[in-house]
Parts: structure tokens; sequence; C-alpha cells
């Protein structure tokens, strides 16, 4: 990754983002030994302009911003920095220094689900139940798919809501593996429900 600290004197922006929620939680600046210790550590290290000095975000608080990862932007004078944040961001107690809730509502959390999914795709484990579905193929997780389908269905003529939902959350599981294993993503289907409802 090539960042060019001297454009702006030594100091760049890095935008911090939440990488389960996508919500933009804070701007802080850093220099070549903020962002080394960053990449070295594995938690945000910014350099502070009014203290002069790095200063790790949680080094008081405990509310840690834990990368995830880190990209430079096209002129390579700007980092984004997605992370897990141990707690609120904001000196103040809030969520984002914007004062925003960080909360996407449980439908934000597939995100996050799929980013797991695509990672047992790319780092396959024999204890995975998720790479063993890759592993055997595209045949197979449709297959399964069927399978979990006619599941809800059966259920869905049953007053037990709990098993119910179980097979609805079996089969939103494998539909995102079958996505993944084809190279479609779930945004791509959301965009053509859009265009479905004009």
């Amino acid at each position: 990754m090539n960042i060019d600290f001297n454009k702006q004197g030594g100091l760049i922006p890095a935008i911090i983002q939440d990488a389960k929620t996508d919500k933009v939680l804070m701007l802080g600046y850093m220099n070549q030994e903020a962002f080394e210790k960053t990449q070295k550590d594995g938690i945000v290290t910014f350099f502070s302009r009014s203290k002069q000095r790095l200063w790790t975000k949680g080094e008081t608080s405990n509310n840690f911003l834990r990368v995830v990862e880190i990209t430079n932007d096209c002129d390579e004078d700007t980092l984004l920095i997605k992370v897990n944040p141990d707690g609120p961001t904001c000196h103040t107690g809030a969520d984002t220094c914007w004062n925003e809730k960080n909360n996407p509502g449980q439908a934000g959390w597939l995100n996050h689900l799929k980013a797991v999914i695509r990672d047992r795709k790319n780092n396959p484990s024999e204890k995975s139940y998720t790479a063993s579905l890759f592993e055997k193929g595209t045949n197979k997780i449709a297959q399964k798919v069927g399978e979990e389908a006619v599941e809800l269905v059966i259920e869905a003529m049953d007053s037990n809501d709990d098993l119910f939902k179980g097979e609805a959350a079996d089969l939103l599981f494998h539909y995102l593996v079958l996505l993944e294993q084809r190279g479609i993503d779930f945004d791509e289907i959301i965009e053509e429900l859009r265009k479905r409802h004009k």
C-alpha cells in the first residue's frame, strides 16, 4: 500500500468505519508512525494534533477500535479503516462523533454474515460446516437450499413459531452460501427487487 504522507505535511486523514454496520464512527489523523503501529498492533492509533504524540483510541476508556481492513484512496492520501469497536467511539460516550446511533437493525447484521461466509470460502477449515458446503460445489449447495425451502413450507403449515423461524434462518443462510458460490452479492438481489418496485 502506497501512502503519500508528505502531500499534507506528514499527516493524512483516517476515516473510521464500523466493519459490521458501515456506519462512519470518526475521523482522525495519522502520521507514518501511527499508521505502522496500527498495522502492527491491529488497534487504531492516531497522531494527536492537540497532544502532539501518538494516541491509541481507547487508551484511557478501553473503547479500542480493532482493525478489520485498511484501504487507501485513489490519491494515496486518505485511509479508510474498517473496525470492530469495543464500545462507544466518541469521547462524549456517543456511538459516533456525530452523535449517531451505531445500530443497523438486525437486517444490517447480514453484512457480517456475508463476510463470514466469504471468509469460510476463501480460508477453508476442516471444522467449518460452511467450508464443507463450498467443497461439495454448486449442485449440492443448491440442493441444500431446496431442502431447506421444503422444510420451511412444512413448518409454515404448523403453529410452532420457533421451528418456523429456525427453518427460515436455515434457508436464508444456505441461500447466502449459494449466492457466494455463484459470485453474486446479496446487494445485487436487493437491487433487482428495487427495480421491480417501480
